[in-house]
């Protein structure tokens, strides 16, 4: 897909790393060929943004499924793919293939398989998958409990100049776990692991990441105890990120109280302290980024007793929608937010998207922030609407979205 005319977007809303400014961006051969006070050439396509924000097309960071409808209606123009596929992303032929899959109009970045099979005792090949594709090496949604090797992988990862994406669970604690120790637990009689198996987990991984002298990413940072010691690992200048999903700023256990399966996730659900901990990691940059944690779930694995269902949620479609929640409650500014979700998660990607810049990639998308609408879980374009935000308002929804300057259709 190329683009074959050039595109102005005029009367914008700019959304850039130094603040909201009003002006006009112009696409031309796929790239960003100048923004601010910008007159449309001739020949240009001219689009009247009438005064919606103009913003760079979403980058969403660790997802498990690719639903491109659901991707585009968010606004994400490409996604980091876990290498939890079926079969698991640990050969340069399967990261190969993903690399490719959502070409013209959605690009996959795909992290490569740590370990063989994700079973985390022999270490995958990670160089051939790099030239194969791999943007980056992850552990899936386990925690890698043999520290030989998690510090191999980082030695190696060091080497190749590759960030490792970890899961912050110490597995031994959560175990068969679905839920959060704490009152909630106890009172539905839901197995449970105690909130210190992320604070632990963390410890020990940045021990290692320390002594390998590699970058190292939590995809997920979800309690007061792991945000501190990510603060703490940070002021000493490792180089270690971590992001968080919308249902851990917006949600705490209490939303499984009613055994609601689509509140069943992972890591679980925190008690009201930690989320509001997230906040404040969101306000303060402790957090590094947002992503949705895409990982769509169909009736055979969400319609079970709590305890029985898989974790996850379709995420894709509410990302947007829940970070704007943050600006409107003045948690964070609009520069913030999308460096939480597209700059940040870009330059961890090592791709030249995510920001509004001249000579970065043309992924624009336009948004209308008051936009009000309503979740449905049944309307979702994804594969399965397992949202737990289902029948919440919301405002905020994508207008139009280009893919290297060419408008994406869905």
């Amino acid at each position: 897909m190329k683009q074959l005319r050039p595109l102005t977007i005029i009367n914008g809303r700019l959304v850039t790393p130094e603040g909201l400014r009003e002006g006009a961006v112009r696409l031309a051969d796929g790239l960003i060929a100048a923004l601010g006070s910008v007159e449309p050439h001739d020949g240009d396509e001219i689009i009247d943004a009438k005064g919606q924000l103009v913003t760079p097309g979403l980058v969403d960071f660790g997802v498990f499924k690719v639903d491109k409808p659901a991707f585009h209606f968010g606004g994400i123009t490409r996604a980091a793919l876990m290498p939890d596929q079926s079969p698991p992303l640990d050969l340069p032929s399967r990261v190969s293939y993903i690399a490719k899959s959502g070409k013209p109009d959605f690009w996959v970045h795909p992290l490569a398989a740590a370990t063989r099979g994700l079973e985390g005792r022999e270490i995958a090949e990670i160089a051939l998958m790099r030239e194969a594709g791999a943007r980056g090496i992850a552990t899936g949604r386990q925690w890698i409990a043999d520290a030989g090797v998690m510090l191999r992988l980082l030695q190696y990862a060091a080497m190749l100049d590759m960030a490792v994406v970890t899961h912050a669970e110490e597995a031994s604690l959560v175990g068969g776990a679905v839920a959060t120790a704490g009152e909630i637990a106890t009172r539905r009689g839901l197995p449970s692991a105690p909130a210190a198996a992320e604070a632990i987990a963390i410890t020990r991984d940045l021990a290692l990441a320390e002594l390998a002298g590699a970058r190292l990413h939590f995809r997920q940072v979800t309690t007061r105890s792991g945000l501190e010691l990510i603060r703490q690992a940070k002021a000493r200048g490792l180089e270690v990120t971590c992001g968080v999903t919308p249902a851990h700023f917006m949600l705490s256990d209490l939303a499984t109280v009613d055994f609601r399966t689509f509140a069943r996730l992972s890591p679980p659900l925190r008690c009201e302290d930690d989320r509001l901990a997230v906040r404040e990691a969101l306000a303060d940059g402790t957090i590094d980024m947002i992503a949705s944690g895409h990982d769509p779930r169909g009736p055979e694995d969400k319609r079970l007793p709590f305890a029985d269902a898989e974790p996850g949620m379709a995420g894709a479609e509410t990302l947007l929608a829940m970070v704007l929640s943050l600006v409107r409650d003045e948690v964070i500014d609009l520069s913030r937010a999308f460096e939480l979700t597209a700059g940040a998660p870009a330059r961890l990607l090592r791709v030249q998207a995510g920001l509004l810049n001249e000579g970065f990639e043309a992924d624009i998308a336009l948004i209308d922030a008051d936009r009000p609408w309503v979740i449905q879980s049944a309307k979702m374009e994804a594969t399965a609407g397992n949202t737990p935000f289902d029948g919440q308002p919301t405002q905020g929804r994508v207008s139009a979205l280009w893919k290297g300057g060419v408008a994406v259709a869905d």
